[in-house]
């Protein structure tokens, strides 16, 4: 099973390190995909984006007017009463401009998020269909904390760029542009100065602030490390004063300490000169253009008092505007980074589930498996062999043991039994047929699996019960719990059989989830039964509670049982002894004692001599 950090959710430093995508016109087009989850609300995108471009234009239209009204400040031809009118017209031109924008905003956020929540909804959906459904090669090489990023950190990133970036870029887009273009269409003179100097300066002051997140980014990282050193020396505090490598552990941190203040002083050297560069540059700019436009206003009167005012609202709005371009782009990429690695996951080869097959097929004597000249290999390790030509067959109703050190490939043949892997070479029989000619879902209904390490769902004990079988009945699953010996301990619970587990069944005892497991494969009725190595974790008093509902259970079932205490093992039908993925005996537990040479003697002896 793939590994991961457990409970690892979406934070604001993971959506800041999200990688990106180049603004490619193959990116966009894949990024169009998402469009195809729509459906019926098309009509809702296309009125939104409307409402979009009428926001951002009635937007224009504000600094125009608030502009003309700044005019008035310096307006000494006109009486009292014509600046009141004027201004209460003015006024109200601005209210109007304010609801209208007021209602094309809230259509617009309305309306995207319709279609934004209705998207999410089928990927979530879609991601979480084809992740299900992923072959168990495809687990074996990936983290849970990457699985669970795809599922919340990517589509919350996709869900952000169809509510905000999508919106905002396309708005900032139009005012930054749409009021440029005003801006040298009514103040030519002044407009070039703010064209020849802002452009580079907002550059320069994009490039800056990149270098810095870098140096920031890097610098949480060295942060990071050393917390690994603290958090691994405390951890093991028995082990560190066991050995007395207090000093040791001392001069290890000492050691990233100081990585981390060589790097917090050059990155003080370049916050510095940022701070420096936005002092003299930024506001130097900034304050050189209003000269030059005071000078146009009281010196060369090339400027009305009404065309400044219009030019200081405008150069405010296009400012902030094409400043906040360089983020909305940003977070455009981090969107198509996450589309790419959300569909990259849906696109994933899957194993061929039938998802409608619900209805319990009628059940059949069955349950012989042959292993012929099996060899198998894991994907993720293709030159070391597990598994070396396996052969042997369990009869229907047999229990079929597997005995051998650990790494001999008992676990593999299990999982091969349910078709997890599919061998290299060789045949794996099931009924006569080969385990390949079966669809997935009939033959793993045919197979019930009880492992040493328990897992169950959080819930309650009957919802745990009935993953046996989703349709069960309520007797059914109280017989079940019966069989498994498993229902006096529900019943000595206030909540019976609404009990609640917890997180992985951290709520019941080792002996009480093994029951539990058991009942659910009762519940199941499977021709083959897996057990894993069902009690080698127990105590005495549960794995003898665990044993007679495992024997229970055995009863008219091929078993293939995996353990390491021989002892549970003696009256098994068939004993197969494993050796570095080869088999080097096959027998009943008397006839391979007999063989004074063979590894199960030599490890029944170790087991025997250990008691």
């Amino acid at each position: 099973m793939a590994k991961g950090r457990r409970g690892a959710g979406p934070t604001n430093n993971d959506t800041d390190e999200l990688p990106k995508a180049k603004l490619s016109i193959a990116n966009l087009k894949r990024s169009l995909r998402l469009f195809g989850y729509l459906g019926k609300h098309k009509w809702k995108f296309v009125l939104g984006m409307i409402f979009l471009v009428g926001s951002a234009g009635v937007g224009l239209i504000f600094p125009l007017k608030s502009g003309q009204m700044l005019g008035y400040l310096a307006e000494e031809t006109k009486n009292a009463e014509t600046v009141r009118v004027e201004l209460m017209e003015i006024g109200g031109v601005l209210l109007g401009i304010l609801l209208l924008q007021a209602a094309f905003s809230f259509g617009r956020v309305y309306l995207f998020a319709q279609v934004t929540e209705n998207i999410l909804k089928a990927l979530r959906l879609d991601t979480f269909k084809r992740l299900i459904q992923m072959p168990m090669s495809f687990f074996s090489k990936s983290q849970v904390a990457e699985l669970s990023s795809r599922m919340a950190t990517d589509i919350s990133v996709i869900s952000d760029a169809f509510t905000i970036t999508i919106a905002e870029l396309i708005r900032q887009t139009i005012v930054g542009i749409g009021g440029l273009i005003i801006l040298v269409m009514t103040s030519g003179p002044i407009a070039k100065w703010f064209l020849v100097i802002i452009p580079p300066l907002t550059i320069v002051s994009i490039l800056f602030a990149k270098k810095i997140r870098k140096f920031s980014k890097t610098y949480q990282e060295k942060i990071a490390e050393s917390n690994v050193v603290v958090g691994e020396a405390l951890t093991g505090i028995t082990n560190v004063k066991t050995f007395t490598n207090e000093d040791y552990e001392i001069k290890k941190y000492d050691k990233v300490a100081n990585v981390i203040r060589e790097f917090g002083l050059k990155y003080g050297i370049f916050r510095g000169l940022f701070f420096s560069f936005v002092m003299v540059f930024v506001f130097g700019s900034v304050f050189f253009i209003l000269w030059q436009m005071l000078f146009a206003l009281k010196v060369d009167k090339t400027l009305t008092a009404e065309a400044f005012g219009t030019f200081m609202m405008l150069s405010l709005f296009v400012a902030g505007s094409l400043g906040g371009l360089p983020e909305q782009i940003a977070s455009l990429q981090r969107a198509l980074g996450a589309t790419d690695r959300v569909f990259e996951l849906i696109d994933g080869d899957i194993e061929n589930i039938d998802l409608e097959n619900i209805v319990d097929t009628e059940k059949t004597k069955s349950g012989e498996i042959e292993f012929k000249n099996v060899s198998f290999n894991y994907p993720t390790r293709p030159d070391f062999v597990v598994l070396k030509n396996v052969s042997f067959k369990a009869d229907i109703g047999q229990t079929v043991a597997l005995v051998g050190s650990s790494g001999s490939g008992k676990s593999t043949i299990a999982s091969m039994i349910s078709r997890f892997y599919d061998p290299i070479n060789g045949e794996i029989i099931i009924d006569g047929k080969n385990s390949k000619e079966y669809s997935l879902t009939d033959l793993r209904k045919k197979i019930a699996l009880v492992p040493q390490d328990v897992i169950l769902f959080a819930g309650t004990i009957r919802d745990n019960i009935a993953y046996g079988r989703p349709n069960a009945t309520e007797k059914e699953i109280e017989e079940a719990a019966k069989k498994a010996n498993a229902y006096d301990f529900i019943e000595s619970f206030p909540d019976k059989f609404t009990t609640l587990v917890g997180e992985r069944g951290i709520q019941l005892s080792g002996g009480q989830r093994q029951r539990i497991a058991i009942a659910r494969a009762v519940l199941k009725n499977p021709s083959i039964l897996i057990l894993d190595e069902a009690t080698s974790s127990l105590d005495s008093e549960s794995e003898q509670l665990v044993q007679e509902a495992l024997e229970k259970l055995m009863v008219g079932r091929t078993s293939i049982v995996i353990a390491h205490r021989l002892s549970t093992i003696r009256n098994a039908d068939k004993i197969v002894v494993l050796q570095k993925g080869v088999v080097l005996e096959t027998g009943t537990h008397s006839e391979l004692m007999k063989n004074e040479e063979g590894l199960y003697q030599k490890l029944s002896k170790m087991q025997f001599e250990m008691v």
